[in-house]
C-alpha cells in the first residue's frame, strides 16, 4: 500500500508532502495565483532534530519529505498527481495528527487537517496504536455515500483499552456568535515607502503635515483573533464525547446526507444492549417524577415488565459499589445527566438532555422550515401549518418584528379588505408557553397590537402573589420575547359540533429510532365550536383539557373509537399521515439542527405530539411536549398510560 501523509500542524511505502509551516485555520484552500516552490527534507537521526532541508531535491534516491509554501490541500495534490509517481500510484491519504479535536463545524470547516482530507476525499488519523486499528477497521468496513471520516482520539490514559468507546458520531453544528473573528488595527498614520517618498516630495523634508477631516473609510489592518469560547461552548454541551473516540463521516459537510447507525460501537461487539433480566438483583430504578397521577403508573408498568427490578426514590439508596444497572426516571432537573454521559453502559435515561429543536415552538418551525427546503417532496409541505417566528419585547416595535415574519404581514395586510368570515386567520402562541398560556387568535394587525399590549398591562398590573399556574390563557411574563403566529385551522374536522386535537405518545429511543403509540387520544373543547369572527371565546377554539374546571364529560375519547362520526378509512388515513409526519419531524431534527438536538445511546423519551384535523381530514402538527401532561387523559383511560 502507497500511503502519503500530509498534515498541517507540522510493512507500506510512506511519502510525505508537508506544508513548510503552520497552516491551522485555512480549511481547503488554495493560494490562487501564488506559484507554490517545494524544498525537501532529509529527516536524520531517529528522535533527534539532525534533518537538515535544501532548495534542491538529493540525486542519491535517499529519503526525503517534500515541503510546500501551501496549503494542506495544495499537499495533496501536489503529493498525489506530482511526487513519487516511482512508487506507484497513492492507495490512503493520511492528514494528522491534528492538534485539538475537529469534533464541531466550526473547527471541522476551518480546519487545515481536514481540508487536506477533504483535498484526497479521504482521512484517516494514524496518530497512535488505536487510530490504527480504527485506519484499518475503516479501510475495510467503508460506509456508502462516505467521502471521508474525521477520526478524533482523545488524549487520555489507556485510551487503546477495551472500555474506551470507538463510535460513530455526527458532527456538531455550531456558529459564531460573539461577533468578528478579526480584530482592526488602525493603519491610517502607516505609510508604504512609496507613499512616503511623495509625501516628502509634496511637503519638503522636516514639515509636518497638517491633519483634515476625514469623510472616508479609515485604513484599517485586521489581525486574526477568533472568539473561541463558542466553540469551547459547544463542545461542552458534547462532553460525552471526551471519553470516547469519535468517527464522523463527513460527506455531510458539503449539504449531502450520510444515513450511518449514529451512536453505534465500533472495533468491539459491544452493541448489544443489557439485558435487564441477566442480574436480578443487580438493577435498580430510580423513580422521582413529581407527579401523583404519572408515578404510580410508571412503577407498576416497571414491575409487570421488568419484575426483578428494584425501584427506590433516591440517589443515596442505590448500592456505591458493584456492577449495578441503573434506570432514572425523573423529573428533568433531577436527573444527573453527567453521569449519564459518562456511564452509557450502566445508566439508562428518561430524557435526552438537549431537544429544543422538537419541543420550542419557534425552534419546531426552523426545523420544519429546513427539512423543507431540502426535502421539498417531505409530507411537512402539506401536514405543518404555515409558521412563522418573530422576537418582540413591546408592542411599539410591532412593524419592525413583522418584517420577520413577512408571510404574517402579507396576509394581514391582505385581510384589511376583507370581511371578517372571508380573512386568513392565525393564532399567536408564545414559544416557551405550555398549557394554552399567552394563546390568541387574530387576522388584523390591530389586533394583533391589542393583543400585546394587553400582555403589557397585565405584567405591569401583575401582583406579587399572582398564581401563574392557574387555569387560565393569562401569559406568565417570563415567556414573552419569543412568539409564532400560524395559520389558523378553519374549519376544523368537527364531532359532535365540537373541535378537537390528537394527542399522540411517541417513543424516542437512543440515538435515534422512533415509535408512534397507536392507542392515540382525542382531547375536546369545552364548548360548541364556531367560527373566530363571531365568537372571541377561546374555549370553543382551545383543546387543552388542563383548561377545562368543573364537569369534563366526552373531553377525552379514544381516536379509535371515532369511528361512527369519522369513518373507519379516514381514521386509518389519518393514522398514516400522523406517522409520516413524525418520522421526518424527528429525521429533521436529527439531522438538520443538531445543535438544538442531540440523542443520548443510553436515553430515551416520550414526548406528546398534537396534531389537529381539517375539514378536509388533512392533518396539521401543532406542537411537540417533553414530558407530557399525562394527566389528561383522565381516570377512565388511564389504563392506556400504564399500558405504555
Amino acid at each position: 500500500m502507497h500511503i502519503l501523509v500530509v498534515n498541517d500542524d507540522a510493512g507500506h511505502t510512506v511519502s510525505v508532502v508537508l506544508p513548510h509551516s503552520q497552516r491551522s485555520w485555512i480549511g481547503k484552500a488554495h493560494l490562487v495565483g501564488k506559484t507554490v516552490t517545494p524544498t525537501y527534507f532529509r529527516p536524520g537521526t531517529l528522535h533527534t532534530d539532525d534533518g537538515t532541508t535544501h532548495d534542491r531535491p538529493r540525486q542519491d534516491g535517499g529519503e526525503e519529505w517534500i515541503l510546500v509554501d501551501g496549503t494542506p490541500a495544495s499537499c495533496a495534490q501536489i503529493g498525489i498527481h506530482h511526487y513519487f509517481n516511482e512508487k506507484g500510484p497513492i492507495d490512503l491519504v493520511v492528514s494528522g495528527p491534528n492538534y485539538g479535536r475537529n469534533s464541531t463545524a466550526l473547527f471541522a470547516l476551518s480546519s487545515g487537517t481536514i481540508g487536506g482530507a477533504m483535498e484526497a476525499a479521504i482521512i484517516i488519523k494514524g496518530a497512535s496504536t488505536v487510530s490504527v486499528r480504527i485506519v484499518k477497521y475503516l479501510h475495510e468496513n467503508w460506509k456508502e455515500g462516505v467521502d471521508l471520516y474525521s477520526v478524533n482520539v482523545p488524549l487520555i490514559e489507556d485510551v487503546d483499552k477495551p472500555k474506551t468507546k470507538i463510535l460513530y458520531t455526527s458532527m456538531l453544528q455550531n456558529y459564531w456568535t460573539s461577533g468578528s473573528s478579526f480584530e482592526p488595527v488602525d493603519a491610517e498614520d502607516e505609510l508604504s515607502p512609496e507613499e512616503s517618498e511623495a509625501q516628502i516630495r509634496e511637503l519638503g523634508e522636516g514639515e509636518v503635515r497638517h491633519e483634515e477631516p476625514q469623510n472616508g473609510l479609515r485604513h484599517r489592518k485586521f489581525k486574526w483573533a477568533p472568539k473561541l469560547q463558542d466553540v469551547l461552548d459547544s463542545v461542552e454541551t458534547v462532553s460525552r464525547r471526551s471519553r470516547q473516540i469519535s468517527c464522523n463521516p463527513e460527506k455531510d459537510l458539503i449539504g449531502q446526507e450520510v444515513h450511518l447507525p449514529i451512536g453505534e460501537t465500533i472495533l468491539e461487539d459491544s452493541t448489544k444492549k443489557p439485558n435487564l433480566e441477566d442480574r436480578k438483583n443487580r438493577v435498580y430504578a430510580l423513580v422521582d417524577y413529581e407527579d401523583a397521577y404519572v408515578e404510580p403508573k410508571i412503577l407498576a408498568a416497571l414491575r409487570k415488565y421488568v419484575p426483578s427490578i428494584t425501584a427506590v426514590r433516591d440517589p443515596s439508596e442505590l448500592p456505591q459499589t458493584g456492577d449495578v444497572k441503573v434506570l432514572t426516571w425523573s423529573a428533568y432537573e433531577k436527573i444527573p445527566f453527567e453521569e449519564v454521559v459518562e456511564n452509557p453502559d450502566t445508566i439508562l435515561s428518561c430524557s435526552y438532555i438537549i431537544r429544543k429543536a422538537l419541543i420550542r415552538k419557534h425552534h419546531l418551525a426552523l426545523t420544519v422550515r429546513h427539512h423543507i427546503a431540502k426535502n421539498p417532496a417531505s409530507i411537512l409541505t402539506t401536514s405543518f401549518p404555515i409558521t412563522c417566528d418573530f422576537e418582540l419585547d413591546f408592542a411599539e416595535f410591532l412593524d419592525e418584528a413583522l418584517m420577520e415574519a413577512y408571510e404574517v404581514a402579507e396576509s394581514l395586510a391582505d385581510n384589511e379588505k376583507k370581511e371578517p368570515n372571508e380573512r386568513t386567520w392565525w393564532i399567536l402562541k408564545p414559544g416557551m408557553s405550555d398549557r394554552g398560556q399567552g394563546i390568541r387568535l387574530f387576522s388584523t394587525t390591530d389586533e394583533l397590537t391589542e393583543i400585546f399590549e394587553s400582555f403589557e398591562e397585565d405584567s405591569d398590573d401583575g401582583d406579587e402573589d399572582r398564581d401563574d399556574t392557574k387555569n387560565d390563557t393569562s401569559v406568565v411574563t417570563n415567556q414573552l420575547r419569543h412568539f409564532v403566529a400560524q395559520q389558523y385551522v378553519h374549519p376544523p374536522l368537527l364531532v359532535d359540533s365540537r373541535k378537537f386535537h390528537i394527542r399522540t405518545y411517541v417513543l424516542a429511543v437512543g440515538g435515534l429510532k422512533v415509535f408512534v403509540y397507536k392507542h392515540m387520544l382525542a382531547l375536546f373543547a369545552a364548548r360548541k365550536y364556531s367560527p373566530p369572527w363571531e365568537d372571541d371565546d377561546l374555549t370553543a377554539h382551545l383543546t387543552n383539557t388542563c383548561l377545562q374546571t368543573g364537569e369534563r364529560e366526552g373531553s377525552v375519547r379514544l381516536f379509535w373509537n371515532l369511528g361512527k362520526e369519522v369513518g373507519k378509512k379516514n381514521l386509518q388515513s389519518i393514522w398514516e399521515m400522523i406517522c409520516g409526519t413524525v418520522a421526518e419531524t424527528f429525521e429533521g431534527a436529527a439531522r438538520g439542527q443538531r445543535v438544538h438536538f442531540q440523542t443520548l445511546p443510553n436515553a430515551f423519551e416520550i414526548y406528546g405530539v398534537d396534531f389537529v384535523v381539517g375539514k378536509d381530514m388533512e392533518i396539521s402538527l401543532l406542537e411537540v411536549n417533553a414530558y407530557p401532561d399525562f394527566k389528561q387523559t383522565g381516570e377512565e383511560l388511564g389504563g392506556i398510560i400504564q399500558v405504555c
